[in-house]
Formats: C-alpha cells, sequence, structure tokens
C-alpha cells in the first residue's frame, strides 16, 4: 500500500484533524451539498495559507489540491519528508512558470475529477492581500465544462485573522466554511466561444463565493506576491 493512503487518514483522523478543531473551532454551514460520490470541484476563496489544510479537514471525502512545484523536490531527508506530506494531504504537485505548465495543471486536476475524487481549487489563483474578493481566474469553468463535474461553491471564514500574511504558523483563533449548493456547467460552452463561456462561468462562481463570504469584490485580478515586492 502507497504510504500517502496510510498517512492521509492519520493525519486526518489522529494527528492534525483533532488539534485543528480544538485549536480552531470550525463552524461549518452546508456541508449537505457536497456530493458523497462522483466528482466534484470545490471553488474557494483564498486568505491564508491555511485554507488548503481546511478542506480537507472538514470535507469528509479525500480532497485534491494543486501545490507548487518545490513542495515536492526539496533535498535530502527533509525534502523526501515534505514531499511525502504534501502527498498525503492530497496536493498533487505543478510547475506555476506559465506556459505549458498551466495545461499540465489542468490535466491533473481532470484526472483526478475523470476518477471520481474531489479537487478543490481557489479560483482567484493566490491569496488576497487585503480580505477583498478578487477576479477569479478562467481555469476552474474550463476544467467543469471539461469534465462535466458540478462546482461546489466555498466561503473560508477568518483564517486571514489566524495566520495573517507572513505568519507561519497560525494561532488558536475560530475559523468558518459556508458551502453552497452545486452548480451545473455541463453545454455551457455549447455554440458559444470556449474563452467567453469560460468567463461566464467564472463570474458566475465568484458570484456564489462572494455571496456565501460577503466579502467586498475587486473587479481585477489579485497581486501574487513577487508582484508586491
Amino acid at each position: 500500500m502507497e504510504p500517502e493512503r496510510v498517512i492521509y487518514p492519520l493525519l486526518k483522523h489522529v494527528v492534525l484533524g483533532p488539534a485543528m478543531r480544538v485549536a480552531f473551532l470550525p463552524r461549518v454551514s452546508g456541508l449537505r451539498h457536497v456530493p458523497r460520490i462522483g466528482p466534484v470541484i470545490l471553488a474557494a476563496n483564498h486568505l491564508a495559507f491555511l485554507d488548503s489544510f481546511v478542506l480537507p479537514l472538514i470535507v469528509p471525502r479525500r480532497v485534491h489540491f494543486l501545490g507548487k512545484h518545490e513542495y515536492f523536490t526539496g533535498a535530502g531527508a527533509k525534502g523526501r519528508a515534505m514531499a511525502t506530506f504534501f502527498r498525503s494531504v492530497g496536493a498533487i504537485a505543478v510547475d506555476r512558470s506559465g506556459g505549458r505548465a498551466a495545461f499540465d495543471a489542468l490535466d491533473a486536476s481532470a484526472a483526478v475529477l475523470e476518477r471520481g475524487g474531489v479537487f478543490a481549487i481557489h479560483p482567484e489563483g493566490t491569496r488576497s492581500p487585503d480580505g477583498r474578493l478578487y477576479r477569479g481566474r478562467t481555469g476552474v469553468a474550463r476544467l467543469a465544462m471539461r469534465t462535466g463535474a458540478p462546482v461546489v461553491p466555498v466561503a473560508i471564514l477568518g483564517t486571514d485573522k489566524v495566520q495573517p500574511r507572513g505568519r507561519a504558523v497560525p494561532k488558536p483563533g475560530r475559523i468558518g466554511l459556508r458551502i453552497g449548493p452545486p452548480m451545473d456547467f455541463r453545454g455551457r460552452d455549447d455554440g458559444v466561444p470556449r474563452g467567453k463561456a469560460a468567463r461566464q462561468v467564472t463570474d458566475e462562481i465568484m458570484e456564489a463565493i462572494q455571496g456565501l463570504s460577503g466579502q467586498e469584490y475587486v473587479d481585477d485580478y489579485a497581486p501574487r506576491p513577487a508582484d508586491t515586492e
């Protein structure tokens, strides 16, 4: 058996899960909207690094998400341990340098859904620098139209307070998760240019997330950390 298949439930139910529930006292609503079986895309806002651990903790199914390639390529025992950890929590390595990397990310995400799995994505593409909700990138829409998987909008609340930007270790504090009804985008690109359909679908997803989170919306892409240096 692959180590990751053993480590995932161990981390979720024995090691990290109980500790996170005590530290963050998560308030959850709408969990019934996550299908019990079959492919599903969880589309969530992004406030802190902690977000990638909140969804796998709360959602009863195994959740996969994209992780930076650097998390999987470290040298020595420490690098191997980090790679094993991120694979164990459902991360899929992806090179985010652009070009072909974007297609590789889409292919890796689609493979999870084609196996009937759960894939989580932050359409903003990076953490919000100021707590507002930024314009979504169209990868989530392209993935939904390509695979036919329903999109479940998710609002993550309070993680920016327990883990402000620049803080490596979160502090105790209450967080929340609001989950909305599934959205079906099958056939939305029939007879419509795919780029136009992808933009429309993405905007609808972001509107649903905003309705759950109550964040102020910014009709512009969030600056990546490198853009603000």
